[in-house]
């Protein structure tokens, strides 16, 4: 089940972010590509906005009153790939 691992995983990194204790797991491209598919459920090759800053916020890489640009478009793999990697590159 994979929808439920990656919540567990997710869940279990922002409470290791949150008191400050290491996590043993860095997130790489098939995680990245597998939460991005998740998302896209259409299979359109992109994302909404919501969705994004959403993802960004889950994994501890946005704050909830962190502004983000909405330009309206939609958010490709790429896009939403290279951004989580600049993220978690600032940790």
């Amino acid at each position: 089940k994979p929808r439920e691992y990656l919540i567990t995983l997710l869940e279990r990194l922002r409470i290791a972010k949150l008191t400050g204790v290491a996590f043993p797991f860095f997130m790489d491209n098939s995680n990245i590509v597998a939460m991005f598919e998740m998302m896209d459920s259409s299979n359109r090759g992109t994302i909404s906005f919501v969705q994004y800053k959403e993802a960004l916020q889950t994994l501890g890489l946005c704050t909830a009153d962190e502004v983000l640009k909405d330009d309206g478009r939609t958010i490709s793999l790429d896009t939403f790939r290279d951004e989580v990697n600049r993220r978690c590159q600032e940790i």
